[in-house]
């Protein structure tokens, strides 16, 4: 089991965030722009251009803001602190927005003219309500995307939400309880109310700051669990945009190369990006 490793997981996203009430407004996603389609009248894959991130100031979503620049792509980088907003806006196509993740209309306004959206948010240690970014702020992404019509969302949880509970020991289990839940509510939402788009929930565990490996892998496997760098989670992000082997998926992020390893089971398969 990963007792240990999913202690990393407080700290798993980098939003800490004031906390609001909010509830989801299941109207919000019957709005949707045309999925692009080929000759052929089948799905294609779409040219993501400008693209929104959630919990951009640092961690996961701090990195995938930098790949995504060197890409070439447009990022509107979506921070809490505003301390962050100068250095964010040293890299090219990055345009940073200042605001709290709990108001849905100022995620709203930041997000319009995207045609995706990235939710890193998550619960710091500091924070002083418990978990509600878990959820909150997460849903207002959701449902931001869904009013906007943003076809492509890619949601950043944790394994040990869901169908990986399994995953992870009881005592991992009962120390993060609180965030998998508020995490898990979210997921749910994005998959019963986003059915017609292309979506994708990442499960991480223990997250670890080092250079990525390079080995790094997403799995429908849910009895996986691992340690694995920051870095290798931004790039499985930002390689999952464009891959149709990931719409409509709830994956977990895992390094087979990682010291702190452990599948909690023989083998896997990994999904091709």
């Amino acid at each position: 089991m990963c007792t240990q490793i999913l202690l990393f997981s407080v700290i798993m996203l980098v939003s800490s965030i004031p906390s609001s009430s909010f509830i989801l407004n299941k109207r919000a996603f019957s709005s949707r722009k045309s999925v692009v389609t080929s000759s052929r009248g089948s799905a294609s894959l779409a040219m993501y251009d400008k693209i929104f991130v959630a919990g951009a100031a640092r961690g996961v979503g701090r990195i995938v803001v930098e790949k995504l620049s060197s890409q070439g792509k447009q990022v509107v980088a979506f921070v809490r602190r505003a301390e962050a907003k100068e250095e964010l806006e040293q890299l090219p196509g990055v345009t940073v927005v200042v605001g709290n993740a709990l108001e849905q209309k100022v995620v709203e306004n930041a997000m319009d003219g995207c045609d995706c959206a990235i939710t890193t948010l998550g619960t710091a240690p500091t924070d002083v309500v418990k978990h509600q970014v878990d959820y909150t702020g997460n849903i207002n992404v959701l449902e931001a995307a869904g009013i906007l019509g943003v076809t492509r969302v890619v949601l950043i949880t944790s394994i040990g939400c869901g169908s990986s509970r399994d995953a992870i020991s009881d005592e991992a289990y009962e120390m993060l309880k609180g965030a998998l839940l508020a995490k898990e509510k979210a997921e749910k939402a994005l998959v019963r109310y986003y059915t017609n788009a292309f979506w994708t929930v990442i499960r991480p565990a223990g997250l670890l700051t080092g250079p990525a490996t390079g080995q790094a892998v997403l799995t429908e496997n849910t009895k996986v669990c691992g340690a694995i760098n920051r870095a290798d989670v931004a790039d499985l992000i930002v390689r999952a945009i464009d891959s149709k082997s990931t719409f409509q998926k709830v994956l977990s992020a895992v390094d087979p190369s990682a010291s702190r390893f452990n599948f909690g089971m023989e083998e896997f398969q990994a999904v091709s990006l």
